[in-house]
């Protein structure tokens, strides 16, 4: 668990790191806004019963921070709101990984959890150090805000991987020797389902958020969730255009294999259409009656061949004015 501290106003900035929850709840100030963060959630019950005294939250709200696999809500409280959603990221491996993050909003301090460590929230703290557009000048609801913008901002960029990755699948969508591609065709699918299962609450709890009556949030914060919602809502329509796009290529690949079966299929129903006169001739003469007038003629031998190299070529030159080969 890594626990770190800011705290600013408009005037300037502070960060420190802390080792122990006593230590980091040592660097809180009276003025100016605060933000908490922890970073990893593996053996923090304590500490977070300690940050939980502090500042009232409800054993129901770490209970809901600890379960990481919680679907995103929005809750209000008598002094704060909780908000918990998912991180959707893209690693060095473009591998997507999803992780819950969960923020405690009170009127001057914000709390942020992170499942995992990772420095996801850097940019927003060179903003607040750097005094780097209005984040210094607003409440801490603009800052819950910038946290929750900057990771949905993370959904797109995942989503751009994705769709990279469906183009491949495209490409590899009429290949015949591809055996990993139904299976990763599934599982690009069961992750496309995870992300909507993310999204879709997420876009309920952002109106539900806009439509509060409570002194946590300014009125002035309205355009900026206006605009959040409008962005869970295009990831959202994005997701499901994916999906589309893999059903598309999973007809395709089907398409494909179908075509390829029938061609196989035609091959094999042209060459036993031409054996089957060569196999009567030669059925007709492996009968070895006596009296069969063709048996004593020297001849005969090269004449059935004659014949049946003829049937052969009559019936090629047949099927190709008909356009069967």
């Amino acid at each position: 668990m890594q626990l770190s501290i800011i705290g600013y106003d408009p005037s300037g900035a502070w960060m420190r790191q802390a080792g122990t929850m006593e230590e980091l709840l040592g660097y809180r100030s009276s003025g100016g806004i605060t933000w908490i963060n922890v970073n990893g959630l593996k053996d923090c019950g304590e500490a977070l019963s300690r940050l939980s005294e502090t500042y009232g939250v409800h054993p129901l709200t770490l209970e809901d921070i600890l379960n990481t696999e919680h679907r995103p809500k929005v809750e209000e409280f008598d002094d704060y709101i909780f908000i918990t959603f998912k991180l959707i990221k893209a690693n060095s491996e473009r591998r997507i990984e999803i992780e819950q993050v969960s923020i405690i909003l009170t009127k001057d301090t914000v709390i942020t959890f992170q499942e995992s460590h990772g420095p996801f929230f850097e940019p927003i703290r060179r903003r607040i150090l750097g005094n780097v557009g209005r984040i210094r000048k607003m409440g801490s609801d603009y800052l819950a805000y910038a946290i929750m913008d900057s990771v949905i901002d993370g959904y797109f960029v995942a989503l751009d991987d994705i769709g990279t990755k469906i183009e491949d699948f495209e490409d590899r969508a009429i290949l015949d020797n591809d055996a990993s591609f139904i299976p990763d065709l599934q599982d690009m699918k069961q992750l496309l389902l995870k992300i909507r299962r993310i999204v879709w609450p997420l876009r309920e709890n952002l109106s539900s958020l806009q439509r509060m009556e409570t002194p946590l949030v300014n009125e002035n914060l309205d355009p900026f969730l206006k605009d959040l919602y409008d962005n869970v809502l295009q990831a959202a329509e994005t997701v499901e255009t994916y999906r589309e796009l893999l059903s598309g290529v999973l007809e395709v690949n089907m398409s494909a294999v179908s075509n390829r079966m029938n061609s196989v299929m035609k091959v094999l129903t042209i060459i036993s259409t031409i054996f089957i006169p060569i196999t009567f001739i030669v059925g007709v003469y492996g009968m070895n009656f006596s009296n069969m007038p063709e048996l004593d003629y020297p001849y005969a031998y090269y004449v059935t061949w004659g014949v049946m190299f003829v049937i052969v070529i009559g019936m090629i030159v047949y099927f190709k004015r008909k356009k069967w080969i």
